[in-house]
């Protein structure tokens, strides 16, 4: 027996041996009374103070990917970011148009046979996060006869006690419905459900700098939303600026938001989508994960197979036509 299993042994002898002129109740009583101080004496070593320490820094208790409701998410995902890109087609992009983000696409994961829902860019937008294309509007400001019914999937998560939150480049004040500057509020879905417009206003903010700002505090201390939108503006998602300047966007933002408690722990997944093609109707569209390595998915889809991998990843029912998407999940790697 170990030199700490022999000290308590003694100890515990030591206990009964002043306690034999005492009735056989009393003794009885005694003897449980030292098993116990026994036992928790034996279980105070370094093995057992281990198991009941706090977890690093930067690090949950919580199982990678568990929601609140303690749903499994694919492969052990609980958090996904979505970057809009804008008005280029996969032909245009991949390989020469943004290197980084090809370095990325195989690096991780990529979608060769990505396909918008339609033009212009608004109806891809409500497609992604609300499971809809609401009868194809064009881009219009929120307002009567250009607002839509909830839930969206920011509302989805919300309802489950899940977080959301949408991180607009530009925008002047949280659920901005106009235009002004470098924001547009075509690329900001969220503002177009007015049964959600408290949770908007509470939930958008301006995305700030790598260095600092909401995202990069988000970032730092884990508090990345379970489902996110990321919309940079119009001169960093190539709608009005070039493909390397949105290149150039991604490639000082990515490495942020991988620095993170949340990617570290495995349960961070960024996805990357072009709103809609030009030359054809394919779009890129790249899949980061940490367990995703050089993964190409050929099966033709369309944006409401990301509208439902965000509901898998907060385990929510698919959101309207996302119901008939393909689950890409097991394509890209990610199981339950």
């Amino acid at each position: 027996m170990p030199e700490a299993g022999n000290d308590q042994m003694r100890k515990l002898g030591t206990v009964m041996h002043g306690v034999r002129g005492w009735s056989g109740r009393a003794r009885l009583g005694a003897a449980c009374l030292a098993c116990c101080v026994l036992a928790a004496g034996c279980g105070s070593g370094p093995a057992a103070r281990s198991r009941a320490s706090a977890p690093p820094a930067g690090r949950s208790r919580e199982p990678a990917g568990a929601g609140r409701a303690g749903h499994a998410s694919p492969g052990g995902l609980g958090k996904i970011l979505v970057i809009m890109e804008e008005n280029h087609s996969v032909q245009q992009v991949f390989p020469h148009g943004m290197p980084y983000l090809w370095s990325l696409a195989r690096r991780y994961a990529y979608a060769t046979a990505w396909s918008d829902i339609g033009h212009p860019s608004l109806p891809n937008y409500l497609a992604v996060f609300a499971g809809s294309a609401f009868g194809d509007p064009k881009d219009c400001a929120p307002a009567p006869g250009c607002t839509y019914p909830g839930p969206t999937v920011f509302g989805q998560a919300l309802a489950r006690g899940e977080t959301a939150r949408a991180y607009e480049e530009s925008m002047p004040q949280p659920c901005d419905a106009g235009y002004s500057g470098d924001y547009d509020v075509n690329h900001n879905p969220w503002a177009y459900f007015p049964g959600e417009a408290a949770q908007c206003r509470a939930n958008e903010v301006r995305t700030g700098t790598p260095a600092s700002g909401p995202l990069a505090s988000d970032v730092r201390h884990g508090a990345l939303p379970a489902v996110g939108l990321i919309t940079p503006d119009l001169m960093h998602d190539a709608h009005d600026g070039t493909l390397a300047q949105a290149d150039a966007w991604l490639k000082n933002w990515i490495p942020v938001l991988m620095s993170g408690p949340d990617w570290r722990a495995g349960r961070l997944a960024i996805a990357v989508v072009f709103d809609e093609g030009v030359t054809t109707e394919q779009v890129p569209f790249v899949l980061i994960t940490p367990g995703a390595t050089g993964v190409t998915v050929r099966t033709p889809v369309n944006q409401y197979a990301l509208t439902r991998l965000i509901d898998e990843v907060i385990g929510a029912p698919p959101l309207r036509d996302a119901a008939a998407a393909a689950t890409v999940a097991p394509q890209f790697g990610l199981r339950s």
